[in-house]
């Protein structure tokens, strides 16, 4: 994920700004004969359940992948510098069919809204898209992309909550080209010199661990933990995280809401009270992932909860060879991070779809993912990847990663996710700041999913 100063343009669970939230497709209503399930979160998607079908019956009323020429890739700016040489690729070897790299913001919300309104115009500029693998229900539901071939992907090398985020009902409609689980970053150095063996499984350790090493004359300045608690999708990564770390749900796998719990209160507390009493500094509840990055590679915090693609980054910074990560810590035990990633989908209104589903294979190959896994250590879909001993002998966090990632929880996978991402990070965020107690926050959250679930 080059040197950086924003999120990789493959992972969109990692936004760097917080962006107003597109609320367009409220007024657009499927015109077939949908079942709402779960309080009306999660609807039942429209059209074939044919496996090998060809796109589907997108609004474009495309029935096959037909016709070839130039196509354009559509994703978050790559602040990598590992996408384009993988197009360039492709166009050497597909002169005729070239594809064009239109690059978005590199926040999600913002992304995600421009997509929302290329679809909406019925725009055939986009056509390969990069969604946040919390968007592939949103966007299937809609008909604003074309259900896939499965057969066409190597969708038993892959993880298998990986592929479940590309599934919408009766069928695959985007690809994993990327995961993403969370990890805990520790100076390592530091935790050694306090006499701290282990790194922390629960909260209560780090809070312990960061003590010990608070009293060393070169940690006396540095916080504790920081994460991305800035209202934007990174609070809601973190909220969903802490939740789940300790015993607690956001929505059950029906898309019902279920966030007023003692469970969910003490995870919510966890952020809250932390950030009272220090153990988060003040700044912290500013931070973006890069914001929280720098504050880590430049000694200002013993612990950060962040992505995969720090590692590389911080091998190049003054704590390299300082540091290490583990699985995130929760309640009683080691946690559970948010499922994050990025796939690709086809455009409903595409041009030349044929050309379109053979770039979808391409940039999504195993090849590609340990080439993203190489140059920007993004997570890769591909089993076989996590437990090539080369690898990790030269990445040595896989093995740490992948279990995060088969441990990972999703978001809410809701068809109104910008209406529950939006109130997720509008609650938890008075909570953070003291505007409201973490048990106000959750019954009045609980109130706001609801409503939004009866729309």
């Amino acid at each position: 994920m080059a040197t950086r100063t924003s999120a990789p343009a493959l992972i969109a669970t990692r936004p760097t700004r917080p962006a107003a939230t597109a609320k367009s497709h409220r007024t657009r209503v499927l015109q077939c004969s949908a079942t709402l399930v779960a309080a009306g979160l999660v609807l039942t998607a429209c059209g074939s359940s044919d496996d090998d079908g060809g796109s589907g019956s997108g609004p474009a009323g495309s029935t096959s992948f037909e016709g070839r020429g130039p196509i354009t890739y559509v994703a978050g700016k790559d602040t990598t510098g590992s996408v384009q040489p993988v197009l360039d690729r492709w166009n050497k070897l597909h002169p005729k069919e070239k594809v064009t790299f239109i690059q978005l913001p590199t926040d999600a919300d913002a992304q995600r809204q421009q997509m929302i309104q290329n679809a909406e115009t019925k725009s055939d500029a986009y056509s390969v898209l990069s969604l946040d693998v919390v968007w592939t229900s949103e966007f299937a539901a809609h008909q604003w992309i074309d259900k896939l071939p499965e057969k066409q992907f190597p969708l038993d090398k892959m993880l298998k909550p990986v592929v479940a985020t590309g599934q919408y009902r009766d069928g695959l409609y985007s690809v994993p080209v990327s995961a993403d689980g969370g990890l805990l970053y520790s100076r390592t150095d530091l935790l050694k010199k306090a006499g701290v063996a282990e790194p922390p499984a629960t909260w209560a350790e780090m809070k312990s661990a960061c003590a010990k090493v608070k009293k060393l004359p070169e940690a006396k300045d540095m916080s504790c933990y920081g994460g991305q608690l800035q209202k934007y999708e990174g609070l809601t990564v973190n909220f969903s995280e802490a939740v789940n770390s300790a015993g607690g749900i956001v929505t059950d796998e029906n898309g019902k809401p279920d966030v007023d719990t003692p469970e969910a209160r003490k995870g919510l507390d966890f952020l809250a009270d932390s950030v009272k009493d220090g153990t988060i500094p003040k700044e912290g509840i500013t931070y973006l992932e890069e914001d929280s990055r720098q504050a880590f590679q430049s000694g200002k915090l013993i612990f950060l909860r962040n992505w995969p693609y720090v590692y590389s980054l911080a091998e190049k910074s003054e704590v390299a060879g300082k540091f290490g990560v583990s699985p995130l810590p929760g309640l009683n035990g080691p946690g559970s991070s948010s499922l994050g990633g990025h796939n690709v989908a086809v455009s409903s209104y595409a041009k030349n779809k044929a050309t379109a589903l053979d770039f979808a294979k391409f940039f999504s190959n195993e090849e590609n993912a340990g080439t993203f896994l190489k140059e920007a250590s993004l997570a890769p879909p591909y089993g076989a990847l996590y437990d090539d001993k080369a690898l990790v002998g030269q990445y040595p966090y896989l093995p740490v990663l992948k279990e995060s990632i088969l441990r990972a929880v999703p978001r809410p996978q809701v068809v109104q996710y910008g209406d529950v991402t939006s109130k997720i990070q509008q609650e938890a965020y008075a909570a953070l700041t003291g505007d409201k107690s973490s048990a106000q926050a959750l019954k009045d959250l609980q109130k706001d999913l609801e409503k939004a679930a009866a729309q």
